[in-house]
């Protein structure tokens, strides 16, 4: 089985300082772009999708801002997913299953509960320097 996603046709990018209003505005775009594509902000993954898309954005403000200056997400959908990708310039990968199978009390053990509750998956992908890295959330819709 390939990590890589797959080809989502529905994308949206989004750079900001990493810094606190990044979580707000990241969630506020991923509602907006959610209904452009016509995701009915009623779905079941909506809410744990912004949850997770919080905490993604947060860690990356409250641990990566001094190597990485800002804080991209990626945003990508087709009819019947909806994916998004955290990424920070910081090379620290965190171990996600690790989180779930310790019984951490993280906001990552968070994330990764609610990602496989939803039937979703989980991906660290490191960039090709070794200076970063994006986590990737694919959800059903």
């Amino acid at each position: 089985m390939s990590d890589r996603p797959k080809a989502l046709p529905l994308r949206h990018v989004l750079t900001l300082p990493t810094m606190g209003a990044a979580v707000r505005i990241a969630r506020e775009t991923a509602q907006q772009v959610l209904a452009e594509w016509g995701v009915n902000g009623g779905h079941p993954c909506v809410d744990p999708a912004l949850l997770i898309l919080s905490e993604l954005v947060t860690n990356s403000v409250q641990h990566a801002a001094g190597l990485s200056p800002t804080v991209t997400v990626i945003y990508a959908a087709d009819a019947d997913t909806f994916a998004f990708a955290v990424h920070d310039r910081h090379p620290y990968r965190p171990p996600l299953l690790s989180t779930v199978t310790a019984g951490d009390a993280t906001g990552l053990a968070t994330v990764m509960e609610l990602t496989l509750g939803l039937g979703g998956t989980a991906v660290v992908r490191g960039d090709a320097d070794g200076g970063g890295k994006s986590i990737w959330i694919t959800l059903p819709l």
